[in-house]
């Protein structure tokens, strides 16, 4: 069977599975690496929401560790100290490491998605977003496209349709669930003018987000238009015949592409990219990739053989996700849509959806420190910087994504609302006021090079780009809002109360 002229025979996709693995890998590695630099200090036996606390609580919901573990299946309910979640959290890059590279099998694929899996499930808040659950069940699917044990690049047996087909309806349910909780959601989005304000309030700001922000409004309402294109109508063109999934397929990345240059959103736009290669089979990859691999390929066809157990089990896990299928695409369809949504413990199907809301105000909370025996306006207080949200207003925001700097997320999130809502906040703040080694990791730097602050507080400011090309040379203008967390002392009776009432101090 040839993959270089296919008008007339079943298309093949080796080179679907060649190119949709290698990107998977990655995204494992990014999701990997942040957990590798971030799961002590978040969740750790002394971080903020610490693990060891979560799991005590839920077991005393369900009663033991076995009922636990099937609500919220994770390793961790065996082994939660610091040294587990680095060895999980190596394990888990050094392995997408190898997929990286080219080799992949179905029981590497299974250790990569339960390794994350338990990750997911141990995060708490800082692992309560939509692409966590996408990325399970991205990797679950991808369980089965490859060979029980054959870990080639391209191995004797074919890539199973079924899972194809698979992987273009996770491209439908996220595209429309996105689309449609925006449609419900905001009128900003209906009247084409949510871009007016997104580049400005989005969680994470990138280089080129505020030239965005200050396009004409004409092209910022193109933008819009092309966003409802790639999310209420290329879906619908998954499945068709080739021509019609091609250019389906090239909408829904382009839009990624776009949303990935204006800012940074995690690694949430490179795995929707994944399953929208499944609507290119391998007479698009031969034009694009290099001669070399569309040989590999051409041999590999011409020596495949059918697998039987393989295609079996193909069809099993399709029967399953369309059974599992059936709550997800009801929500979708509801007029009470919820976003970023799991039905069942593993996360197999699931529900998604992205800015269903557009702000239209920025609000950043700002922790800051001082070394004075005073509180007052005389004080010299000196702000923490983020690694990523905007403080400095003379900075340009960095590159980011695909990683993600979860603090940062979560002090978006934070910023509009309260510190009671956020009641971790207060453990962040004690673990500044002592000079907490793993704390100050989350923050890009340490303003008291060594000493503990006498207090802390946060406030938080409504922040806008500055218009570019301004003399002063302004990224940014921001406004004092007021307080959000009172000043605090490490020996306020107060503060250790509530600590101690939470479990995060003795």
């Amino acid at each position: 069977m040839s993959i270089t002229r296919e008008t007339d025979t079943a298309p093949t996709y080796w080179l679907t599975r060649f190119v949709l693995l290698r990107l998977l890998g990655t995204v494992y590695a990014v999701a990997f690496l942040v957990a590798i630099n971030q799961l002590i200090p978040l969740i750790g036996e002394h971080g903020l929401l610490p693990v060891g606390n979560f799991f005590d609580a839920i077991r005393q919901s369900y009663g033991s560790t076995g009922a636990g573990f099937w609500k919220l299946p994770s390793l961790f309910w065996f082994w939660h100290s610091d040294a587990a979640l680095q060895a999980v959290a190596w394990a888990g890059f050094i392995l997408s490491l190898v997929v990286v590279a080219g080799f992949a099998n179905a029981p590497l694929m299974a250790v990569l998605w339960f390794l994350y899996l338990s990750i997911v499930h141990a995060g708490q808040d800082w692992y309560g977003y939509g692409w966590e659950i996408q990325l399970t069940e991205t990797g679950f699917l991808a369980i089965f496209l490859c060979p029980l044990l054959d870990m080639r690049p391209f191995p004797n047996r074919p890539t199973p349709w079924a899972i194809i087909i698979l992987f273009r309806w996770l491209t439908w349910r996220v595209m429309v669930g996105a689309g449609m909780i925006k449609f419900r959601g905001d009128q900003t989005w209906r009247n084409a003018t949510a871009l007016y304000y997104y580049f400005e309030t989005q969680p994470i700001p990138g280089p080129l987000t505020r030239w965005f922000h200050f396009l004409p409004r004409i092209l910022l309402k193109l933008g819009v238009w092309f966003n409802w294109l790639a999310e209420l109508v290329a879906p619908f063109f998954v499945f068709w015949p080739r021509i019609g999934r091609h250019i389906a397929g090239v909408i829904i990345v382009l839009l990624q592409v776009f949303i990935i240059l204006s800012g940074n959103l995690s690694f949430l736009n490179w795995l929707t990219i994944i399953p929208a290669l499944a609507c290119f089979d391998d007479s698009f990859w031969v034009l694009i990739l290099p001669k070399k691999l569309s040989a590999k390929a051409r041999v590999a066809d011409e020596q495949a053989e059918e697998s039987k157990p393989m295609t079996i089990t193909a069809w099993v896990i399709t029967g399953i996700v369309g059974i599992l299928s059936i709550q997800p695409l009801y929500n979708i369809l509801s007029p009470n849509q919820a976003m970023n949504r799991s039905f069942e413990p593993f996360e197999l199907v699931n529900t998604y959806g992205a800015f269903g809301s557009v702000g239209t105000q920025r609000f950043n909370v700002i922790f800051e420190g001082t070394l004075d025996d005073t509180t007052g306006n005389k004080a010299n207080w000196t702000p923490y910087l983020y690694k990523g949200l905007p403080v400095a207003l003379n900075k340009r925001p960095p590159q980011v994504a695909p990683y993600q700097l979860r603090l940062d997320w979560q002090m978006w999130f934070a910023s509009m609302g309260t510190a009671e809502q956020y009641p971790w906040t207060y453990n962040l703040a004690w673990k500044l006021l002592h000079h907490d080694a793993t704390a100050l990791s989350l923050f890009a730097n340490d303003p008291f090079h060594g000493r503990a602050p006498r207090y802390i507080r946060a406030t938080i400011y409504q922040y806008k780009f500055a218009k570019p090309g301004n003399p002063q040379g302004l990224y940014w203008t921001r406004g004092l809002l007021g307080g959000w967390m009172p000043v605090l002392s490490k020996d306020d009776p107060r503060l250790i109360r509530f600590l101690r009432y939470e479990g995060w101090v003795k």
